[in-house]
């Protein structure tokens, strides 16, 4: 399959007011780790949830693992982490993944593999309630491996991590990429996206609103000016170059191409502007996202 998730005008309506997926077109690749990004409340889990057959969309049509949401031949080659997972808290983790593994009609001999694969396999006789969250977090996609998964699904996996956890997940993620397998990966985590993902989507609102690689979402590098007094530097740079400039904690970032520096520092020079800096800067990917959703975890 050259895409392993195909959608076509999916959509879900919880009432006349409440339009949480509007006609969504998503295309992830066969092999790619795939950043499906979106501030909350933008649709994502409410996607994941319609890809896997959890819930039904009111319209529009989506191709999961070759087959239709919630398909049993589909189903069986994947493997999905949606919300937070839900374990036995007085069980081990190795008997807690027996349990899925029972579930999911997957033989009991992955279990000791989808733990080794987690790094929980030392830990594995250990009671659940003893986990960290990291931990946690972990067997969830260890469960989700049981299955020897074409695809993998995974909803927020770094979400309430420390520094240290959310490192050793995204060690995990790039581990799990390996040969053709496939990973999308929901997130509103970005520096962790921007360091393990081939191509993200972004949605607000519903709606998918720009989709690409980094390098494509980004946009290629802009320049960064300090000058004073800055508003009415923001001012003359607008009014040449209209929405490409804009000031972000006293700087300028004007998107543009760097050979195009000299130009704008006459320009400002020549009014009587001081530049302190000028130099170019590669956008990050957070810059984008602001730029298309507005503030990290506003409701659209």
């Amino acid at each position: 399959m050259e895409h392993p998730i195909a959608t076509s005008g999916l959509t879900k309506r919880y009432s006349a007011h409440v339009l949480a997926v509007d006609r969504l077109e998503l295309r992830v690749r066969k092999g790619e780790v795939y950043g499906f990004l979106g501030p909350n409340g933008a649709g994502k889990t409410t996607t994941l949830k319609m890809l896997v057959g959890l819930i039904r969309p009111t319209a529009g049509q989506a191709v999961v693992a070759g087959h239709a949401p919630g398909d049993p031949a589909g189903l069986a080659r994947i493997g999905c982490l949606v919300e937070s997972p839900a374990f036995y808290p007085y069980l081990s983790g190795r008997d807690n993944l027996r349990a899925a593994a029972g579930a999911a009609g997957a033989p009991e001999s992955r279990v000791d593999a989808a733990l080794d694969e987690v790094g929980l396999l030392p830990r594995g006789k250990d009671k659940f309630k003893t986990y960290s969250l990291g931990m946690k977090q972990r067997l969830g996609v260890g469960a989700a491996l049981l299955k020897e998964p074409d695809l993998l699904i995974l909803d927020e996996p770094s979400n309430g991590l420390d520094p240290q956890g959310m490192v050793e997940m995204r060690d995990l993620i790039r581990q799990l990429r390996q040969g053709q397998r496939t990973v999308l990966l929901s997130s509103h985590l970005l520096g962790e996206v921007q360091q393990i993902c081939d191509r993200v989507g972004v949605i607000n609102g519903g709606k998918l609103i720009k989709e690409g690689t980094i390098d494509e979402i980004r946009g290629g590098t802009s320049l960064l000016v300090v000058a004073q007094p800055a508003e009415r530097a923001l001012g003359l740079l607008s009014q040449r170059l209209g929405d490409k400039v804009r000031l972000v904690d006293g700087e300028l970032i004007v998107d543009v191409e760097p050979q195009r520096a000299a130009e704008i520092n006459h320009w400002l020079v020549s009014a009587g502007i001081g530049v302190w800096q000028l130099r170019s800067a590669e956008r990050s990917l957070e810059d984008v996202f602001l730029q298309l959703t507005g503030p990290v975890g506003a409701q659209p």
